[in-house]
C-alpha cells in the first residue's frame, strides 16, 4: 500500500518575525507591504514521488466543486493512475471545508478505497501532516530567500524548488508519517514529542 499526502498552502513572508530584548547594533528594519500578495498552491507527496503543483487563482473560492474538478479529477487521479498503476494507495487530506462534503468523500472513496477521511483525521493538526509539517517549510525557505517583485516570480521560484525536491528527500518525510501516526494513537490524540 502506498500513501499520498496532499495539502495546500498560502506562501507569504508575512508570518516571519524576530523579537529581541536587546536592540541590534545594526539596523534590523525590513520593509514590508501592508497586505503582501500570496499564492494558493496545492501539492501532494508519497514515498516514491510527488504530484504536479496546482496554483489556484486568487479570485477562485476553493469549494468542494472546484477542489474535485481542478485538483482531484484534473491532477490527483491522472497522476495516481500513472504513478501507482493497479497498486492500492492511501489518500490523506485534512479537514479543509472543500475536503469534507459528502460528494468529495464519495469521490475519494471510489478512487482510493484506503483513504483517510477528514472524520478520521484530527482538525487543525498540521503537525500530523507531512506536507504542512515539512514540505511547505522547505519550499518556503528555498523559494523565498529573496523578496519577489511579482506573483509570477514567486510561482516560478516555487515551481523550481518543487522540481528540485527528489524522492530521496521526500521518502523520509512520508515514511515518518506512519511513526507519527502511531505516536498520535498512543497519546490518544494528545501532544507527544519526537526526536
Amino acid at each position: 500500500m502506498r500513501s499520498s499526502f496532499p495539502s495546500n498552502k498560502f506562501i507569504t513572508h508575512q508570518n516571519d518575525r524576530l523579537w529581541s530584548v536587546d536592540a541590534p547594533s545594526t539596523s534590523a528594519i525590513v520593509e514590508h507591504r501592508q497586505h503582501p500578495k500570496s499564492v494558493m498552491v496545492w501539492g501532494g507527496i508519497c514515498t516514491s514521488g510527488k504530484t504536479p503543483l496546482v496554483f489556484m487563482d486568487e479570485s477562485v473560492k476553493i469549494n468542494h466543486k472546484v477542489y474535485r474538478r481542478d485538483i482531484l479529477e484534473a491532477v490527483v487521479l491522472p497522476w495516481a493512475k500513472k504513478h501507482f498503476g493497479n497498486v492500492n494507495w492511501t489518500f490523506q487530506q485534512d479537514s479543509a471545508p472543500a475536503h469534507k462534503p459528502e460528494k468529495t468523500q464519495e469521490w475519494c472513496k471510489a478512487h482510493s478505497p484506503d483513504m483517510i477521511s477528514p472524520a478520521e483525521w484530527p482538525p487543525y493538526s498540521p503537525d500530523r501532516n507531512p506536507m504542512a509539517r515539512n514540505v511547505w517549510s522547505i519550499l518556503k525557505s528555498r523559494a523565498c530567500t529573496e523578496p519577489h517583485k511579482s506573483l509570477d516570480s514567486l510561482k516560478q521560484s516555487i515551481r523550481r524548488e518543487w522540481d528540485r525536491l527528489k524522492v530521496k528527500d521526500l521518502r523520509p518525510i512520508a515514511e515518518n508519517f506512519n511513526k507519527r501516526l502511531r505516536l498520535y494513537i498512543v497519546a490518544k490524540g494528545g501532544h507527544f514529542e519526537t526526536n
